[in-house]
Protein backbone atom coordinates (compact mmCIF):
# COMPACT_ATOMS: atom_id res chain seq x y z
CA UNK A 1 0.00 0.00 0.00
CA UNK A 2 1.36 3.27 -1.27
CA UNK A 3 0.13 6.16 1.44
CA UNK A 4 0.20 9.78 0.73
CA UNK A 5 0.52 11.67 4.41
CA UNK A 6 -0.25 15.38 4.21
CA UNK A 7 1.07 17.60 7.40
CA UNK A 8 2.32 21.10 7.91
CA UNK A 9 6.06 21.31 8.33
CA UNK A 10 8.56 18.44 9.10
CA UNK A 11 7.57 15.10 10.16
CA UNK A 12 9.35 15.30 13.88
CA UNK A 13 8.71 14.24 17.21
CA UNK A 14 6.78 17.16 18.43
CA UNK A 15 4.09 16.55 20.73
CA UNK A 16 0.59 15.82 20.10
CA UNK A 17 -0.86 15.08 16.85
CA UNK A 18 2.81 15.45 15.03
CA UNK A 19 4.04 12.84 17.50
CA UNK A 20 0.59 10.22 16.62
CA UNK A 21 1.59 11.16 13.01
CA UNK A 22 5.29 10.26 13.32
CA UNK A 23 4.17 6.78 14.94
CA UNK A 24 2.01 6.15 12.45
CA UNK A 25 4.26 6.84 9.30
CA UNK A 26 6.79 4.06 11.24
CA UNK A 27 4.45 1.66 12.12
CA UNK A 28 3.36 1.73 8.46
CA UNK A 29 6.38 1.49 7.11
CA UNK A 30 7.30 -1.17 9.62
CA UNK A 31 4.83 -3.54 7.82
CA UNK A 32 5.82 -2.88 4.69
CA UNK A 33 4.00 0.30 3.03
CA UNK A 34 5.45 3.03 1.14
CA UNK A 35 4.96 6.24 2.60
CA UNK A 36 5.63 9.90 0.81
CA UNK A 37 5.13 12.88 2.91
CA UNK A 38 3.76 16.21 1.57
CA UNK A 39 5.05 19.11 3.38
CA UNK A 40 3.29 22.24 3.20
CA UNK A 41 4.47 25.43 4.88
CA UNK A 42 3.70 26.40 8.56
CA UNK A 43 2.31 29.84 8.15
CA UNK A 44 0.28 32.20 9.20
CA UNK A 45 -3.78 31.61 8.88
CA UNK A 46 -4.54 33.93 5.92
CA UNK A 47 -1.24 32.57 3.75
CA UNK A 48 -2.56 29.07 4.33
CA UNK A 49 -5.61 29.85 2.77
CA UNK A 50 -3.68 31.03 -0.71
CA UNK A 51 -2.54 27.35 -0.42
CA UNK A 52 -6.01 25.94 -2.11
CA UNK A 53 -4.85 27.97 -5.29
CA UNK A 54 -1.53 26.08 -5.77
CA UNK A 55 -1.85 22.94 -3.45
CA UNK A 56 -3.31 20.84 -5.88
CA UNK A 57 -0.78 20.68 -8.37
CA UNK A 58 1.10 18.94 -6.06
CA UNK A 59 -1.52 16.34 -5.46
CA UNK A 60 -1.27 15.73 -9.67
CA UNK A 61 1.60 13.74 -9.35
CA UNK A 62 1.28 12.10 -6.20
CA UNK A 63 0.58 8.24 -7.47
CA UNK A 64 -0.74 6.94 -4.47
CA UNK A 65 -3.70 4.60 -3.23
CA UNK A 66 -4.80 6.64 -0.43
CA UNK A 67 -4.37 10.16 0.57
CA UNK A 68 -4.05 11.20 4.70
CA UNK A 69 -4.50 14.37 5.58
CA UNK A 70 -3.67 15.93 9.30
CA UNK A 71 -7.23 17.38 9.92
CA UNK A 72 -4.56 20.50 11.34
CA UNK A 73 -3.95 21.29 7.53
CA UNK A 74 -7.75 22.35 6.96
CA UNK A 75 -7.15 25.67 6.06
CA UNK A 76 -4.80 24.86 2.78
CA UNK A 77 -7.32 21.97 2.04
CA UNK A 78 -10.48 23.23 2.03
CA UNK A 79 -10.39 23.92 -1.72
CA UNK A 80 -8.47 21.52 -2.45
CA UNK A 81 -10.31 17.71 -2.20
CA UNK A 82 -12.94 19.02 -4.50
CA UNK A 83 -10.46 18.68 -6.80
CA UNK A 84 -8.77 15.60 -6.42
CA UNK A 85 -9.00 11.98 -8.17
CA UNK A 86 -12.11 10.44 -6.83
CA UNK A 87 -10.75 7.15 -7.10
CA UNK A 88 -8.21 7.56 -4.54
CA UNK A 89 -9.79 8.03 -0.98
CA UNK A 90 -8.82 10.94 0.99
CA UNK A 91 -8.58 10.42 5.29
CA UNK A 92 -8.31 12.93 7.57
CA UNK A 93 -6.44 12.42 10.81
CA UNK A 94 -8.62 14.29 13.50
CA UNK A 95 -6.91 15.23 16.66
CA UNK A 96 -8.80 18.25 17.45
CA UNK A 97 -11.48 20.40 15.56
CA UNK A 98 -9.93 24.23 15.74
CA UNK A 99 -13.54 25.25 16.40
CA UNK A 100 -13.14 24.23 19.60
CA UNK A 101 -10.80 26.81 20.39
CA UNK A 102 -11.82 29.02 23.23
CA UNK A 103 -12.34 31.82 20.82
CA UNK A 104 -15.47 33.98 20.10
CA UNK A 105 -13.69 36.18 17.47
CA UNK A 106 -15.25 37.54 14.15
CA UNK A 107 -12.27 35.64 12.52
CA UNK A 108 -12.65 32.43 14.87
CA UNK A 109 -16.20 31.95 13.42
CA UNK A 110 -14.73 32.39 10.05
CA UNK A 111 -12.04 29.70 9.95
CA UNK A 112 -15.14 27.20 11.39
CA UNK A 113 -16.91 27.96 7.95
CA UNK A 114 -13.77 26.90 6.67
CA UNK A 115 -12.80 23.47 8.68
CA UNK A 116 -16.57 22.93 8.34
CA UNK A 117 -16.43 22.89 4.66
CA UNK A 118 -13.37 20.57 4.64
CA UNK A 119 -14.92 18.10 6.60
CA UNK A 120 -17.24 17.61 4.41
CA UNK A 121 -14.58 17.11 1.57
CA UNK A 122 -12.94 13.72 2.91
CA UNK A 123 -13.91 10.28 2.55
CA UNK A 124 -13.43 8.81 5.72
CA UNK A 125 -12.15 9.52 9.18
CA UNK A 126 -9.43 8.59 12.14
CA UNK A 127 -9.79 9.70 14.80
CA UNK A 128 -7.57 9.84 18.64
CA UNK A 129 -10.73 9.64 20.76
CA UNK A 130 -14.16 9.46 20.95
CA UNK A 131 -14.50 12.42 22.26
CA UNK A 132 -13.38 14.06 18.81
CA UNK A 133 -15.53 11.71 16.86
CA UNK A 134 -18.34 13.44 18.60
CA UNK A 135 -16.97 16.97 17.78
CA UNK A 136 -17.36 15.79 14.08
CA UNK A 137 -20.49 14.77 13.97
CA UNK A 138 -22.22 17.88 15.26
CA UNK A 139 -20.71 19.12 11.92
CA UNK A 140 -20.96 16.02 9.37
CA UNK A 141 -21.48 12.40 9.14
CA UNK A 142 -18.34 10.73 10.86
CA UNK A 143 -18.60 7.44 8.86
CA UNK A 144 -16.56 5.72 7.92
CA UNK A 145 -14.48 6.23 10.69
CA UNK A 146 -12.07 4.61 13.26
CA UNK A 147 -10.93 5.42 16.89
CA UNK A 148 -7.32 5.16 17.40
CA UNK A 149 -6.34 6.02 20.54
CA UNK A 150 -2.50 7.87 21.11
CA UNK A 151 0.00 6.01 23.62
CA UNK A 152 2.37 7.28 25.59
CA UNK A 153 5.34 4.98 25.46
CA UNK A 154 7.63 6.84 23.72
CA UNK A 155 9.76 6.56 27.39
CA UNK A 156 9.83 3.21 27.24
CA UNK A 157 14.30 2.95 26.69
CA UNK A 158 13.92 5.82 29.59
CA UNK A 159 12.60 3.29 32.69
CA UNK A 160 8.73 3.61 31.88
CA UNK A 161 6.83 3.06 33.87
CA UNK A 162 8.38 3.51 37.30
CA UNK A 163 8.13 1.28 39.89
CA UNK A 164 6.33 1.67 43.12
CA UNK A 165 9.29 2.16 45.25
CA UNK A 166 10.76 5.20 43.34
CA UNK A 167 7.33 6.84 43.20
CA UNK A 168 7.22 6.30 47.11
CA UNK A 169 10.49 8.01 47.86
CA UNK A 170 9.79 10.62 45.60
CA UNK A 171 6.59 11.81 46.90
CA UNK A 172 8.34 13.12 49.89
CA UNK A 173 11.17 14.95 48.03
CA UNK A 174 11.31 18.65 48.64
CA UNK A 175 8.18 21.12 47.46
CA UNK A 176 5.75 19.34 45.40
CA UNK A 177 7.06 19.61 41.97
CA UNK A 178 4.18 20.34 38.74
CA UNK A 179 4.89 20.01 35.61
CA UNK A 180 3.43 21.11 32.56
CA UNK A 181 3.79 19.85 29.11
CA UNK A 182 2.16 21.77 25.70
CA UNK A 183 2.90 23.78 23.46
CA UNK A 184 2.39 27.68 25.22
CA UNK A 185 -0.53 29.21 23.19
CA UNK A 186 -3.44 30.34 24.99
CA UNK A 187 -5.77 27.31 24.47
CA UNK A 188 -3.38 25.69 26.50
CA UNK A 189 -4.78 27.72 29.88
CA UNK A 190 -1.11 27.80 31.67
CA UNK A 191 -2.73 31.61 32.96
CA UNK A 192 -5.09 29.64 34.37
CA UNK A 193 -2.91 27.32 36.23
CA UNK A 194 -0.51 30.13 37.48
CA UNK A 195 -3.46 31.33 39.02
CA UNK A 196 -4.32 28.55 40.62
CA UNK A 197 -1.30 28.12 41.61
CA UNK A 198 -0.30 31.35 43.22
CA UNK A 199 -3.36 30.76 45.57
CA UNK A 200 -1.84 27.65 47.24
CA UNK A 201 -0.12 28.30 50.46
CA UNK A 202 2.33 25.20 50.77
CA UNK A 203 5.63 24.63 48.84
CA UNK A 204 5.70 23.90 44.94
CA UNK A 205 7.41 24.29 42.31
CA UNK A 206 6.03 24.96 38.47
CA UNK A 207 8.13 23.51 35.35
CA UNK A 208 5.94 25.05 32.20
CA UNK A 209 7.57 22.65 29.17
CA UNK A 210 6.92 23.62 25.51
CA UNK A 211 7.49 26.18 22.14
CA UNK A 212 6.45 29.08 22.63
CA UNK A 213 4.22 29.20 19.43
CA UNK A 214 2.87 32.31 20.41
CA UNK A 215 5.20 34.94 21.93
CA UNK A 216 3.07 37.50 22.88
CA UNK A 217 0.97 34.67 25.13
CA UNK A 218 4.85 33.67 26.43
CA UNK A 219 5.53 37.14 27.39
CA UNK A 220 2.30 37.57 29.14
CA UNK A 221 2.77 34.44 31.12
CA UNK A 222 5.96 35.73 32.27
CA UNK A 223 4.77 39.06 33.44
CA UNK A 224 1.60 37.52 35.10
CA UNK A 225 4.10 35.40 37.29
CA UNK A 226 5.49 38.37 38.00
CA UNK A 227 2.26 40.14 39.01
CA UNK A 228 1.34 37.09 41.28
CA UNK A 229 4.82 37.02 42.84
CA UNK A 230 5.40 33.89 42.18
CA UNK A 231 8.58 34.14 39.27
CA UNK A 232 11.15 32.39 41.78
CA UNK A 233 8.99 29.36 41.37
CA UNK A 234 8.24 28.96 37.84
CA UNK A 235 10.98 27.66 35.47
CA UNK A 236 10.21 27.74 31.17
CA UNK A 237 12.42 25.53 29.70
CA UNK A 238 10.92 25.85 26.21
CA UNK A 239 10.67 22.59 24.09
CA UNK A 240 13.00 19.97 25.21
CA UNK A 241 14.79 16.65 24.34
CA UNK A 242 13.21 13.72 24.95
CA UNK A 243 15.61 12.58 27.37
CA UNK A 244 16.02 16.16 29.70
CA UNK A 245 11.64 15.47 29.28
CA UNK A 246 12.21 11.78 30.66
CA UNK A 247 14.42 13.29 33.41
CA UNK A 248 12.15 16.36 34.05
CA UNK A 249 8.92 14.16 34.21
CA UNK A 250 10.97 11.54 36.40
CA UNK A 251 11.84 14.07 39.14
CA UNK A 252 7.99 15.90 39.10
CA UNK A 253 4.89 15.06 41.17
CA UNK A 254 2.54 16.27 39.32
CA UNK A 255 1.49 17.12 35.49
CA UNK A 256 -1.09 19.86 35.15
CA UNK A 257 -2.34 21.27 32.05
CA UNK A 258 -6.36 22.59 32.34
CA UNK A 259 -6.36 23.30 28.61
CA UNK A 260 -9.86 24.69 27.56
CA UNK A 261 -9.77 21.67 25.16
CA UNK A 262 -7.86 18.99 24.36
CA UNK A 263 -8.68 15.98 21.37
CA UNK A 264 -7.20 13.44 24.30
CA UNK A 265 -3.94 14.60 25.94
CA UNK A 266 -0.79 12.21 24.93
CA UNK A 267 1.70 14.62 27.40
CA UNK A 268 -0.65 13.62 30.00
CA UNK A 269 -0.53 9.98 29.67
CA UNK A 270 3.19 10.23 28.88
CA UNK A 271 3.49 11.37 32.57
CA UNK A 272 0.78 8.84 33.97
CA UNK A 273 4.00 6.22 32.88
CA UNK A 274 6.36 8.50 35.41
CA UNK A 275 3.73 8.17 38.05
CA UNK A 276 2.32 11.80 37.66
CA UNK A 277 -1.00 12.27 38.27
CA UNK A 278 -2.70 14.31 35.84
CA UNK A 279 -4.77 17.27 36.93
CA UNK A 280 -6.47 18.24 33.03
CA UNK A 281 -9.67 19.63 32.00
CA UNK A 282 -13.40 17.72 31.92
CA UNK A 283 -13.79 19.79 28.56
CA UNK A 284 -12.21 17.20 25.78
CA UNK A 285 -10.62 13.80 25.58
CA UNK A 286 -8.41 13.92 28.66
CA UNK A 287 -12.20 12.16 30.78
CA UNK A 288 -11.58 9.15 28.55
CA UNK A 289 -8.18 8.79 30.06
CA UNK A 290 -7.90 10.45 33.31
CA UNK A 291 -10.69 8.85 36.19
CA UNK A 292 -11.60 11.71 38.23
CA UNK A 293 -9.85 11.52 42.20
CA UNK A 294 -8.19 7.82 41.24
CA UNK A 295 -5.21 8.57 38.92
CA UNK A 296 -5.76 12.52 38.12
CA UNK A 297 -8.25 15.28 38.41
CA UNK A 298 -11.06 16.22 35.87
CA UNK A 299 -11.45 20.38 36.30
CA UNK A 300 -13.12 23.05 35.04
CA UNK A 301 -10.64 25.14 33.05
CA UNK A 302 -12.71 28.34 33.88
CA UNK A 303 -12.64 28.19 37.12
CA UNK A 304 -9.40 28.84 39.31
CA UNK A 305 -10.64 27.60 42.44
CA UNK A 306 -11.14 23.73 40.98
CA UNK A 307 -7.64 23.49 39.75
CA UNK A 308 -6.36 24.76 42.98
CA UNK A 309 -8.27 22.66 45.28
CA UNK A 310 -7.03 19.78 42.78
CA UNK A 311 -3.44 20.63 43.62
CA UNK A 312 -3.51 22.00 47.24
CA UNK A 313 -4.42 18.41 48.91
CA UNK A 314 -1.46 17.10 47.37
CA UNK A 315 1.08 19.72 48.70
CA UNK A 316 0.14 19.07 51.91
CA UNK A 317 -0.62 15.21 51.92
CA UNK A 318 2.28 13.25 50.34
CA UNK A 319 0.79 9.71 51.50
CA UNK A 320 -2.70 11.14 49.29
CA UNK A 321 -0.08 11.75 46.33
CA UNK A 322 1.44 8.35 46.41
CA UNK A 323 -2.15 6.64 46.47
CA UNK A 324 -2.67 8.58 42.91
CA UNK A 325 0.63 8.49 41.55
CA UNK A 326 0.62 4.71 41.98
CA UNK A 327 -2.96 4.35 40.45
CA UNK A 328 -1.57 7.17 37.66
CA UNK A 329 1.10 4.38 36.78
CA UNK A 330 -1.37 0.99 36.40
CA UNK A 331 -3.82 3.99 34.39
CA UNK A 332 -0.66 3.84 31.93
CA UNK A 333 0.11 0.05 32.07
CA UNK A 334 -3.91 -0.75 31.22
CA UNK A 335 -3.30 1.92 27.62
CA UNK A 336 -2.33 0.47 24.08
CA UNK A 337 1.11 0.98 22.77
CA UNK A 338 1.99 3.54 19.79
CA UNK A 339 2.24 -0.20 17.68
CA UNK A 340 -1.33 -1.35 18.66
CA UNK A 341 -2.55 2.75 17.15
CA UNK A 342 -0.93 2.14 14.11
CA UNK A 343 -1.81 -1.25 13.65
CA UNK A 344 -5.94 -0.14 14.38
CA UNK A 345 -5.46 2.56 11.47
CA UNK A 346 -3.52 0.60 8.95
CA UNK A 347 -6.42 -2.25 9.02
CA UNK A 348 -8.79 0.58 8.30
CA UNK A 349 -6.73 2.34 5.58
CA UNK A 350 -6.28 -1.30 3.74
CA UNK A 351 -10.02 -1.93 3.80
CA UNK A 352 -10.75 1.57 1.84
CA UNK A 353 -8.04 0.83 -0.71
CA UNK A 354 -9.54 0.02 -4.26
Amino acid sequence: MHVGLVVYGPLDGRSGGYRYDLELVRTLRAAGDEVTVVSLPERPYRKRLRDNLTVHRRFRHLDVDIILQDELCHPSLAGVNRRLDDETPVVSVVHHLDSREHNTTWSHHVRRIIETQYLHTVDAFVFNSETTRQTVAAVTDPDPSVVAYPAGDRFSSFGVPLGDEEIQSRATDGPLRVVAVGNLEPRKNVDGLLRALSRISGDWRLTVVGNAVDADYERSLRALADTLGISDRVMFTGRLSDADLAATLRRSHLFALPSYYEGFGIAALEAMGFGLPAVVSANGGASELVTHCRDGFLVDPTDVSEITDAIAPLCRNRQRLIVHSVAARDRYLEHGTWDEMGQTVREFLVSHVN
